[in-house]
């Protein structure tokens, strides 16, 4: 009886067992199999679950089959890399430390020639953290940081420190603090989309780089770049950043850069000039550049000097051009503004050259007021700002002195192509009303067709 008992109570016990989740367990030691294989060799990781942190000490090729993952745990750096012309490729790294201190991050470097691939990088503080590691390649890495911590108390999803001649191409990044390139010089990045962060894109001190088909959105601030010579920042997106600063493209202390083909839509600030360029050789080009929809196209802290602004295109900005406490944009100090587009022009194209006859001037007095008081923008839609417009054109001793004055500007914006495209969803409210407004519409011309004519 008491056999029997005990059959049935082990049965029981067993199918419960069974009914049980079963948490994934690691199923080997990855340090060990690091520690066991030769400098040189291809080890190619199963499926499965692996302890982390690691370390690797020896040049060799890492690769992931069926995206295994290394687990942190929670604690440091997920992955150490200490030896040159390591390949990473292939896994899901995870739960690396919180501690902002100590730099955990999910993959850290510290040797040159090593490519970090097609990894998915997810619960970490810092990113991939490149310290003295020349060389190196980061491609087609999806890197998410902690959406849950503040933004400050977040990590860089991609750091470069003292990391000459990188490339960083086609990551997809975001909930991160910035994408920050420090000291490092000859870096491209390219193809890579950040969203949700801080700062898009961070330079300093980061001289002849290029910076190439990128899109930064929904961040504080797109790009900021600070203290480095030589730059290239051309086909990019920067769009609906907002937050806080709400910057799409800064510039501050820069010299030799070149801005050439961007599309700049619906930010705070388009573009931010601060003390750029800064030495006295040095020179700011900004060529075939879209600044449409932005509260502010350009905004810059006084007169920018040695400036060419060529072939730009100011589509439907609140406040096209802002000089912070007032000034003008001269020849006479080397700004020069040639054939832009300006959706305010309000000219003529008499022998239709595609320019117009009649010079473009910035003379909002609004703009002007708000230059010097800039808490006078709340009132920007008011009835107010109208009756002022109407006021400075029937009186022109109230018209300030134009900003700017561009010679001959464009009839037709300059769209550049090649540029990345924005996937941004549209509001649901506005659908709605879209929608709502399209039924009307059709209601009241059925209506109208119905109506005998008198």
């Amino acid at each position: 009886m008491w056999l029997r008992r005990a059959h049935k109570t082990w049965g029981l016990l067993v199918v419960v067992l069974l009914a049980l989740p079963l948490k994934a367990q690691p199923v080997a030691s990855l340090q060990d199999l690091l520690n066991q294989a030769q400098a040189g060799d291809t080890l190619r990781i199963k499926s499965g679950l692996y302890a982390g942190p690691v370390r690797i000490t020896k040049p060799m090729v890492l690769l992931g089959e069926q995206t295994p993952i290394i687990d942190g745990q929670g604690r440091g750096t997920v992955v150490t890399i200490e030896a040159p012309d390591v390949v990473l490729q292939g896994f899901v790294i995870r739960n690396s430390g919180r501690v902002l201190d100590q730099d955990d991050a999910g993959i850290l470097v510290s040797a040159p020639r090593v490519t970090i691939a097609d990894n998915r990088i997810e619960h970490v503080l810092f990113g991939i953290y490149l310290r003295q590691a020349d060389s190196c390649r980061i491609e087609r890495n999806t890197i998410t940081g902690d959406p849950s911590l503040e933004t400050a108390r977040r990590g860089d999803l991609i750091r470069l420190w003292y990391s000459h001649n990188v490339h960083i191409l086609n990551n997809r990044i975001q909930h991160g603090r910035d994408v920050v390139i420090w000291f490092s010089k000859g870096v491209v990045l390219k193809g890579n989309t950040v969203t949700l962060s801080r700062y898009g894109q961070h330079f300093m001190y980061s001289d002849s780089a290029l910076i190439e088909q990128n899109r930064m959105l929904h961040n504080s601030v797109g790009a900021y770049l600070m203290y480095s010579r030589h730059l290239v920042f051309r086909k990019n997106l920067l769009a609906y950043n907002r937050h806080a600063s709400g910057i799409g493209i800064g510039l501050k202390d820069m010299d030799h850069v070149v801005l050439e083909s961007n599309a700049v839509i619906d930010n705070q600030v388009g573009i931010f000039v601060d003390s750029s360029p800064r030495a006295l050789d040095a020179q700011i080009h900004y060529n075939q550049n879209v600044l449409a929809y932005n509260d502010v196209g350009l905004q810059t802290l006084g007169p920018a000097p040695r400036s060419l602004f060529e072939n730009n295109s100011f589509i439907e900005n609140y406040e096209q051009i802002d000089i912070l406490g007032g000034g003008q944009f001269t020849e006479s100090i080397g700004s020069f503004w040639r054939q832009n587009y300006w959706s305010d022009y309000r000219g003529y194209d008499a022998d239709r050259d595609g320019l117009g006859e009649v010079p473009y001037q910035a003379v909002a007095l609004f703009d002007a007021l708000t230059d010097q008081t800039p808490a006078l923008r709340w009132f920007a839609f008011s009835p107010v700002v109208q009756a002022l417009e109407l006021a400075a054109r029937a009186f022109p001793v109230m018209r300030p002195v134009p900003k700017l004055t561009d010679p001959q500007p464009r009839l037709r914006p300059i769209l550049p192509e090649g540029l990345p495209a924005a996937k941004q969803q549209p509001s649901t409210a506005l659908a709605l009303a879209g929608l709502g407004l399209l039924l009307l519409s059709i209601l009241v011309m059925g209506k109208a067709r119905l109506q005998p004519l008198r």
